[in-house]
């Protein structure tokens, strides 16, 4: 785990105690009390996350977050006083993803930048992501939703073509059942569950039926499961 994350509070103890436990967890974290200075370091360097308190020396955190969202899309949590609805509303329209109120449970803390870290990586895993992967002959069209061999269309379900469009992305990779679980199936692995093995066993028949090799798809023992298309 290699976040950066930026902690702007001017509660010294509370700081501290933030700072403390995200250095704990893993975190690379950098802590200030001011309000100017966190808006310089917050332009400076590229945060993965901003911890901002509202009420800050020097300049409060509405106006750092306004001059930080016209050059930069930096998550931000804010930290808002007890019971301030309308702190909270002014903060999300001006563009923070989360806010928690004070005083707060520190699990809650973790728990809030957990949540964030994990959109943000969803997100950019799939701006990252193809629309389009060409294997040999076999071709696969994520916005369509359409799989082709030798250009031969492809009649799979939904969950067929995520599992095939997986497999097919990390075609050089031995994928586990626990990553298809959560990937495709979106619901964590149990070994009772054969829903998986269901689902390879009738997309291994279907791209046998269009030509493909039985062991196209083929079961690597222990490890999981990998796609493999001649070319």
């Amino acid at each position: 785990m290699n976040n950066r994350i930026l902690v702007v509070e001017d509660d010294i103890t509370l700081n501290q105690q933030v700072c403390a436990l995200l250095n704990n967890r893993g975190y690379q974290v950098d802590c200030l009390h001011d309000g100017e200075q966190g808006l310089s370091q917050a332009l400076a360097v590229d945060y993965d996350l901003i911890i901002l308190d509202i009420r800050l020396p020097s300049m409060e955190g509405y106006e750092i977050l306004a001059q930080l969202r016209k050059i930069k899309h930096t998550p931000v949590l804010i930290l808002s006083a007890c019971g301030a609805e309308q702190e909270r509303i002014k903060g999300l329209s001006l563009g923070a993803d989360d806010y928690l109120s004070k005083p707060f449970n520190l699990d809650e803390l973790v728990l809030r930048i957990e949540a964030i870290l994990r959109r943000v990586h969803a997100s950019h895993t799939q701006a990252q992501t193809p629309f389009e992967i060409t294997l040999s002959d076999l071709h696969l069209d994520r916005q369509k939703q359409l799989a082709a061999y030798n250009t031969e269309p492809l009649d799979i379900t939904t969950i067929q073509f995520k599992l095939l469009w997986q497999l097919a992305h990390n075609h050089k990779e031995t994928l586990s059942k626990a990553f298809l679980y959560q990937s495709v199936l979106e619901r964590q692995f149990s070994r009772y569950d054969r829903s998986l093995d269901m689902h390879l066993s009738r997309l291994r028949k279907k791209l046998v039926a269009v030509g493909l090799s039985p062991e196209s798809i083929t079961t690597v023992h222990g490890k999981g499961y990998r796609l493999h298309v001649q070319s």
